[in-house]
């Protein structure tokens, strides 16, 4: 059975019990401040499990796409060493919200893969929770007694907290589960060892298909389990394994799942994959899998860059780049060549890979040309460390790491290119720098929650579209630890501030109750709970509480989002319907709008696309406002939908004149309160994407003042009312004299050559030159160059000062080096002692700075002792 029937016989047959079949919420989060990606079936579906958000729906089923790459569930550097885990993978899954339990998900469960699918019922076992003293949980004989009525009792294996209580993290909704495995081995190893004794023993042919979860706890920050508001199921299967066992294969990348972007890749590097341990295998499987969570990643909106969510995906693409680099001998760009394959694989079930195929591609393709560059730069920095060492040497631990890190070097790769030179690697010494780097990357993004302190019963109401202020009371509140900073998170039953979402920052604000008045500075959303930031509580937090928005900060902020949908609509106006949004960031003070474009805007096309959006502005559309509608009446009247959104049933369209967007983001009464609009920059952010920064209001008007204020002094110190044509003069006149310094320099460098050339010493039959110099550092590698190429054999240092810091320069000519072995980089960094400083280079020249110019005598006097 090919993957595209697997998934859709899982869809067709949980319709088929009632469920509502939904799609798949992007892969990534962007409005949960605990989560980058989806790395589980159940994450779009916390609040429900929390009891915060009502439950429209209470069967779904859904294939969801989902990204593990660190912490509790997965480590990247094992994908693709084994055959069975995965960076992104579908999970295919089935939830009741206080629906059905146990009994149901069991006995479906069973149907579906028996009597659909056609698995052999004595290759499955199952797993179920054996309880847990410390939880003070007993054994789950109630899921034990369902399973007798279908399966044998010996291939019911009990398993304890690791493998069989489901939890999404340190706190969180959680509960016992009971796993699915089957037996994929031949029938000679089924006989010699039965598949109990391998369930959960890491065998690859032994392996866990299905995890039904019956959600049942919430864990608090203590540790301890509170019973959930109602009983919940959550189940999850990943189509990768699934399609392993129905296919007959020994190896998910076997499967029609990855075979194509396999044999993609070797018609590429003009290698096969033989399934076996070695590296270029390795590789295949690397390239295969990552390839799809790069793809899923930029369709969703994420783009590769140096923070957050952006570097995970970097560090996934840079990965596959050099194992093909490495092991495959791909050295051009390949990555995004799998593009095509992917999306014809898998575009029928998720457009947005057949929708955005162009841009991922020239995504893929911009960063494995820069990847490939530093990786060249890598490989000269590492050629350098490696010839300042001495013969047999051993590379530090910390150079190793640096490789590494900011070069993306594996290990293994640097290894090999030292191993071929005749070194080592002090392993241990990057295994402790790279456990360090884990552990200040884990202390900067940890956030500690205390439990929240229940107040009140009762759910939170947004009323910030219509209302700033509001007479509510406090429900809860809990203390807060992120960044070395501590401080409390409430949440009110009824709130204007509008909570970080839609690129929209959260309101500010301030509570007062009784004589307290208290500073909100941030409103985000978690778990569909409006959750306020502030640095202190009330004295008394259960007394009613007035919160009023910061009007202005709130103001300028809606200014600047309707301005973002108006820019909208111009690019796409002007540039053509190919413009799709790809982030935004509204503030009060400026917007960011990052949108698909080819080619780097022109002025002519920035003037226009500025005069656009003010004529919009001129025209003082109002707001009309579409608070909750069905999703099919915006999608006809033309609302613009993202890529990497996932809509409700009910949405909010914001319409101005013909701009029509679904956002849930706050916005300015009429187009005429922006008042004025004002393109700040056009810049680059990825291949295919662009970014404007413009402001609005006020903060465009002090632009415009400014710049007026600076042409004003521009004009007085010009002394003229043309200061074009003044500047142009006065480059002009600077170009002049630039060439005279220059013509002036180079005669001084040549009297400085036939000075040196005058002083030159013989010394053991090798022409030296030792001597402090004033010419700028080109100049004296120029001379260098020069004096080590016309006086062979030549060995010269050369030191001089400026700016209260030190310098120097050694050169020693080709024949030296081979022959006496000596070495312009470990000498320097021996010299440069001298001056308190340090550097390095090549055999042949290198070049060392200090702190310490009165040390320049004492370093020159060092290097006559060292040649003589």
């Amino acid at each position: 059975m090919e993957s595209r029937a697997i998934r859709q016989t899982f869809l067709d047959f949980f319709a088929s019990k009632g469920h509502e079949i939904v799609p798949s919420a992007p892969m990534v989060i962007k409005d949960d401040p605990t989560l980058m990606f989806n790395n589980a079936g159940m994450n779009p579906f916390k609040d429900l499990f929390l009891g915060n958000s009502p439950v429209v729906h209470p069967r779904i089923a859904d294939t969801q796409k989902c990204l593990r790459v660190s912490g509790k569930h997965n480590d990247l550097e094992e994908v693709g060493v084994d055959t069975y885990h995965h960076t992104m993978f579908e999970m295919l899954g089935n939830w009741s919200f206080g629906d059905y339990f146990k009994k149901d998900a069991i006995a479906w469960a069973w149907e579906l893969l028996v009597d659909r699918y056609g698995l052999d019922p004595d290759r499955l076992y199952v797993t179920v929770f054996a309880g847990d003293d410390g939880d003070g949980l007993p054994e789950d004989t109630e899921a034990k007694e369902f399973w007798k009525q279908w399966i044998a009792e010996e291939r019911i294996l009990p398993a304890g907290k690791k493998d069989n209580f489901w939890e999404m993290g340190e706190t969180g909704p959680c509960g016992p589960c009971s796993e699915i495995h089957v037996d994929l081995r031949g029938e000679a190893e089924r006989a010699a060892t039965p598949g109990a004794d391998l369930v959960n023993a890491d065998h690859p042919q032994v392996v866990e298909i299905w995890n039904l979860v019956f959600m049942q706890f919430n864990r608090m920050a203590n540790g301890s389990l509170q019973p959930l508001p109602a009983q919940h199921i959550d189940t999850g299967m990943g189509l990768e394994r699934l399609a392993m066992a129905l296919q007959g294969k020994q190896s998910n990348y076997d499967t029609d799942v990855f075979r194509p972007m396999i044999a993609k890749t070797e018609s590429l590097c003009g290698a096969r994959y033989d399934a076996t341990d070695s590296k270029a295998d390795v590789a295949f499987r690397v390239i295969a899998d990552h390839i799809r969570a790069v793809s899923f990643s930029i369709a969703d909106g994420q783009l590769p860059s140096n923070t957050g969510a952006g570097y995970v995906i970097r560090r996934i693409l840079r990965r596959a780049i050099r194992y093909g680099y490495s092991f495959l001998n791909l050295q051009d760009p390949f990555m995004h060549q799998l593009v095509p394959v992917l999306a014809d694989h898998m575009g029928e079930a998720f457009p947005e890979l057949l929708a955005q195929g162009e841009l991922i591609e020239r995504v893929i393709l911009e960063e494995e040309e820069a990847f490939l560059r530093t990786l060249s730069k890598g490989i000269e920095l590492l050629q350098v460390r490696l010839d300042a060492l001495p013969k047999g040497g051993t590379l530090g631990g910390s150079d190793v790491f640096e490789l590494y890190d900011t070069f993306g070097f594996p290990v293994d790769l640097t290894a090999l290119m030292a191993g071929e030179s005749g070194f080592k690697l002090d392993e241990a010494g990057f295994e402790a720098a790279l456990a360090q780097a884990k552990e200040r990357s884990r202390a900067a993004g940890k956030i500690t929650a205390d439990d929240w302190v229940e107040l009140a019963p009762g759910s939170s109401t947004f009323i910030g579209y219509d209302h700033l202020t509001a007479d509510t009371r406090i429900l809860k509140y809990r203390e807060v630890e992120a960044k070395k900073r501590r401080f409390y998170q409430i949440v009110l039953e009824t709130t204007p501030c509008y909570p970080e979402g839609g690129g929209q920052i959260g309101d500010q604000a301030h509570l007062t109750s009784g004589g307290d008045c208290i500073s909100i500075f941030d409103t985000k959303r978690e778990n569909n709970l409006i959750v306020h930031s502030t640095s202190a509580l009330p004295k008394d937090p259960s007394a009613p509480v007035t919160i009023e928005v910061d009007v202005a900060r709130r103001e300028d902020a809606a200014r600047n989002h309707t301005a973002t949908h108006l820019l909208h609509e111009a690019l796409r106006e002007l540039l053509g319907d190919h413009v799709e949004q790809k982030g935004s960031l509204v503030k009060p003070d400026a917007l960011r709008f990052d949108f698909s474009h080819f080619a780097r805007l022109t002025e002519d096309e920035i003037a226009a696309i500025e005069q656009r959006v003010n004529e919009r502005i001129l025209a003082n559309f109002t707001l009309q406002e579409h608070r909750s509608i069905p999703i099919a009446e915006a999608q006809a009247a033309g609302a613009l939908m993202l890529f990497g959104e996932k809509y409700g049933d009910e949405v909010r369209m914001i319409e101005f004149g013909n701009s029509k967007e679904l956002c849930g983001g706050t916005h300015a009464p009429a187009t005429g309160s922006l008042g004025t609009f004002r393109i700040l920059s056009e810049s680059a952010v990825a291949a295919g994407i662009r970014r404007i920064e413009a402001t609005t209001g006020a903060h465009a008007l002090e632009r415009s003042v400014e710049e007026r204020s600076t042409l004003h002094a521009l004009n007085q110190l010009l002394k003229s009312k043309t200061p074009v044509k003044a500047v142009e003069d006065l480059l002009e006149k600077v170009n002049a004299l630039t060439k005279e310094v220059e013509s002036f320099q180079k005669q001084a460098a040549a009297g400085a050559k036939s000075d040196l050339v005058a002083n030159m010493e013989s010394v053991n039959g090798v022409n030296v030159l030792i001597a402090a110099i004033d010419l700028p550092a080109g100049d004296i590698k120029d001379l260098a160059f020069q004096l080590k190429a016309e006086h062979a054999p030549f060995f010269g240092v050369f030191g001089a000062q400026a700016d209260g810091k030190a310098t120097l320069s050694v050169a020693i000519s080709d024949d030296l080096v081979k022959e006496r072995a000596l070495h312009a980089g470990q000498i320097v960094k021996q010299l440069a002692t001298a001056i308190q400083g340090g550097g390095g280079g090549q055999p042949f020249f290198a070049t060392a700075g200090g702190k310490h110019p009165d040390g320049l005598p004492e370093a020159l006097q060092a290097a006559r002792e060292l040649i003589s």
